[in-house]
């Protein structure tokens, strides 16, 4: 690291750290099948007939401002669309090969169309890399098993990475997946110089395997030690892949969904949402809905999750916790009734107030127990409500 954006990772992060919420993008192929993006391996297609997928992939739908507009309806501040999945399938025109949306079906580059549509909203732009890739023998067999393999799969990976940081001006996020075997296998450490030297302001996640910016836990949100970056990555269905699925029936409510984020912002993370559109780019309606239902919330608590931190005292009894500078926000999953009791507080509370409706509620402090009295009966929200307290000093515990 030589500039000093590299020099300085807290610069470098700090949009991240206020954004808070994401779109994640998992879209290729494997859509036409619409069992998942794991189907090529799962149901052992043979390559020469995946392959042929390509000239079933013509995606008409496919309008990359309508997904930059989704996800600000959605109240998402970035995105990241899976450039290259584990199949080896290229959203982008790659020259190391011929298995690319360029190249075959499609004949455009999609990541080319993501990029600008997201440059021209404002929209934080990131890329999906999997470093793995099922087409070479050798990510089955790993290097001992097929050394000279396993070189060509690296180098690949190499020249792609380049590309990636090269053909489509400033990045702000490489989003790794599938390092098998480590990171030297992958000469990790070589190709993420390169990838900031390239993308100075970049920031690079942990699957790589080197912890480089932010971690990554997946389908669950279990916070970093304190001062270290990260991302719960989740799709809207339950029990399902990333990819397209034309029959699930598991989807996760808009409470569930929203409950999520609140719980990755209470402990200083982001939520990264996944939503698989269809082989021809449209996204269901059945996910659209849910992402509109996320926006209107916010629209209304917005200022309980962006730039918020962890809050040094909780409310595990009715929920979580997120605070600003003086504020703290109180996240009630289980409406208690007209009472609600946060304990540890260490501050005096100065006022209460309900997000959802601006009613001031009474605060009664009894040595480190904080009773919010005249609240309504039921929540004022469905799904999150949320109560600001104003605090006299900065948040602490007790």
């Amino acid at each position: 690291m030589t500039t000093a954006a590299a020099r300085a990772p807290e610069k470098r992060l700090q949009w991240f750290s206020e954004a808070r919420f994401g779109m994640f993008v998992h879209w290729g192929l494997y859509a036409v099948l619409g069992r998942g993006e794991w189907v090529l391996h799962q149901e052992r297609i043979p390559l020469r007939e995946y392959r042929q997928l390509a000239s079933r992939f013509c995606p008409d739908g496919f309008n990359a401002d309508a997904w930059v507009a989704l996800a600000q309806r959605a109240g998402m501040k970035y995105m990241v669309l899976t450039a290259r999945h584990h199949d080896g399938f290229c959203l982008f025109d790659s020259k190391v090969s011929d298995f690319t949306s360029v190249k075959t079906g499609p004949k455009r580059d999609l990541v080319a169309e993501y990029v600008s549509a997201c440059r021209r909203a404002g929209m934080r732009v990131g890329l999906y890399y999997s470093l793995l890739d099922w087409r070479w023998p050798a990510s089955l067999t790993g290097p001992q098993g097929d050394p000279q393999g396993w070189g060509g799969l690296v180098e690949q990976a190499h020249q792609q990475v380049r590309e990636l940081c090269t053909q489509y001006g400033p990045i702000d996020i490489l989003w790794y997946d599938a390092a098998p075997c480590g990171a030297d296998a992958w000469r990790a450490r070589e190709l993420n110089a390169t990838v900031r030297r390239l993308q100075p302001h970049i920031l690079i996640n942990n699957r790589s395997g080197l912890p480089e910016d932010f971690d990554t836990p997946e389908q669950h949100a279990t916070a970093s030690p304190p001062g270290r970056a990260w991302e719960s990555c989740m799709t809207i269905g339950e029990y399902s892949g990333w990819g397209y699925i034309r029959h699930n029936p598991n989807l996760r409510s808009v409470t569930q969904l929203i409950q999520h984020l609140a719980f990755a912002a209470s402990g200083g993370g982001n939520y990264l949402l996944n939503v698989g559109p269809k082989p021809d780019g449209s996204v269901q309606r059945e996910f659209v809905t849910r992402l509109e239902r996320m926006g209107d919330w916010l629209e209304i608590n917005g200022e309980s999750i962006y730039g918020t931190q962890r809050c040094p005292f909780g409310a595990a009894s009715i929920g979580v916790t997120t605070c600003r500078d003086r504020t703290a926000y109180v996240h009630v999953f289980r409406w208690p009734g007209e009472t609600a009791c946060v304990a540890g507080i260490g501050n005096r509370v100065k006022a209460a107030r309900v997000l959802a409706t601006q009613q001031e509620a009474y605060v009664d402090q009894q040595g480190d127990r904080l009773f919010i009295r005249g609240l309504p009966r039921n929540p004022p929200d469905p799904h999150d409500s949320v109560i600001a307290l104003d605090l006299a000093g900065r948040p602490r515990a007790c």
